[in-house]
C-alpha cells in the first residue's frame, strides 16, 4: 500500500503542512489507524466487537468512553408532555438506549477489501501497511417498529481529520423524531467550550434573537429547570472546539489541556454533563448523577421546543422531523493545530 520512498516523502511533505500517510494495523477484533502531524500523535481504534469507534487518542489524551452512537431522543420538555409528544412517539427513547449493528465495511485508499478481522488479518502481518485514507462504515438496525437503519462513516487522512457521515433511512409508519444525530460520550467533563454560531439556547424556533459570533461557554451548564429536561442545543453552528485538562490518566496531573476540534458547516449540537435518558430519569434538579463525562452530540435534525402553551398545543408542523424522510449530514474531527 505505498513503498517506503513515497512514505518518508509524504511525512516529510506533512511536517509542513501537507497530507501524509496513515499507518494501518489490523486487529484481530479492530482496526487501528495512527500517524503524525505537525508533531502531533494521533491513534484511533474502531472495534468490530464494540460496533464503533473505541478509541480517539491525540498526543496521547484519551477523548471516547463510549463508541459514539446514533442519537433519536432529546430529553422531553414541559412544551412536549403537555402535547402527549412523549406518548407518541416514546420508541425513539428505547432506540437511543439500543442499537444493533448488522454490517461493517472498510475501504482503503477507496477500494472496498474484505473485513480484517481474524483470520483475514494474517495477510496484513508483514510489516506495517500505508495508506492515504482509511474509511470504515458501520451500518445499525433500529429496535423500532418498524425497524430502520443508519449509516455512519468515518474516513481518515494523513492530517489525523475524521470526515463523518451519517445516513438515516426514511420508513413509512414511524412517528416524528424528537431530534437526529451522533452522539459522543467523553471520559470527563470539559473545562469548557468555544463555537462559532448563534448566541444563547437556540432551537429550529426558538433562534430569532440568536446573534452570530464566536462565543466560549465555561464548564458544562445545564439549565436549572424545576423539572430536568432538554437544554444546550445551539443552532446554526460552524464549528465547536471541546477544551479537557482532566483525564482518566492521573499520571497526567490534570494540568495539560487537550483540544478536539470539529468543523459542522451549519449544524446544531449539545454540549452536557449528562444523556438525554439521564435528563429524562429526574424530576428535580438534586435527583441528576454528579457530572462525570462530557456528553456531546451532534444534530442532522432538531424538533422545535413549541411554547404556545403548556396545555396541549403541538410544535408547529414545519418544526417537526419526519420519520419517514431520509435524514443526512456530515461532519469533521480533527487536531485543533497548536498555537
Amino acid at each position: 500500500m505505498g513503498d517506503m520512498s513515497k512514505g518518508k516523502h509524504q511525512e516529510e511533505k506533512g511536517a509542513e503542512g501537507g497530507t501524509g500517510l496513515l499507518q494501518v494495523i489490523y486487529g484481530d477484533v479492530t482496526l487501528g489507524v495512527r500517524g503524525t502531524y505537525r508533531g502531533t500523535e494521533f491513534h484511533y481504534i474502531f472495534s468490530y466487537a464494540a460496533h464503533g469507534m473505541e478509541s480517539l487518542a491525540i498526543d496521547g489524551r484519551e477523548w471516547l468512553y463510549r463508541s459514539p452512537r446514533p442519537t433519536f431522543w432529546r430529553a422531553a420538555t414541559d412544551n412536549d408532555r403537555g402535547s402527549g409528544f412523549p406518548l407518541k412517539s416514546g420508541m425513539w427513547l428505547a432506540a437511543d438506549m439500543f442499537i444493533k449493528c448488522t454490517g461493517i465495511a472498510v475501504a482503503v485508499n477507496g477500494e472496498d477489501i474484505p473485513l480484517p478481522c481474524a483470520p483475514e488479518n494474517n495477510r496484513y502481518v508483514a510489516g506495517v501497511p500505508e495508506a492515504e485514507r482509511v474509511k470504515i462504515t458501520y451500518t445499525y438496525e433500529t429496535v423500532t417498529n418498524p425497524a430502520t437503519k443508519v449509516c455512519v462513516a468515518y474516513e481518515m487522512t494523513g492530517d489525523g481529520e475524521i470526515r463523518t457521515d451519517v445516513h438515516y433511512y426514511g420508513l413509512k409508519g414511524l412517528p416524528q423524531l424528537p431530534a437526529f444525530g451522533i452522539r459522543f460520550v467523553m471520559p470527563t467533563c470539559a473545562d469548557r467550550f468555544r463555537y462559532e454560531g448563534l448566541s444563547g439556547e437556540t432551537y429550529p424556533d426558538r433562534k430569532a434573537g440568536g446573534i452570530q459570533g464566536i462565543y466560549e461557554v465555561q464548564g458544562l451548564p445545564v439549565t436549572p429547570y424545576l423539572v430536568p429536561q432538554d437544554c444546550g442545543v445551539h443552532m446554526d453552528t460552524k464549528w465547536v472546539e471541546i477544551y479537557r485538562s482532566n483525564g482518566l490518566d492521573n499520571s497526567r496531573g490534570g494540568k495539560e489541556m487537550s483540544v478536539l476540534h470539529f468543523d459542522l458547516g451549519n449544524l446544531a449540537f449539545s454540549c452536557l454533563p449528562y444523556t438525554a435518558s439521564e435528563l429524562e430519569n429526574a424530576t428535580h434538579q438534586e435527583e441528576l448523577p454528579p457530572p462525570r463525562r462530557t456528553v456531546f452530540c451532534i444534530y442532522g435534525a432538531v424538533r422545535g421546543v413549541g411554547g404556545i402553551d403548556s396545555w396541549g398545543t403541538d410544535v408547529e408542523e414545519k418544526y417537526w422531523i419526519d420519520a419517514e424522510a431520509d435524514i443526512e449530514f456530515r461532519f469533521s474531527m480533527k487536531i485543533k493545530d497548536k498555537e
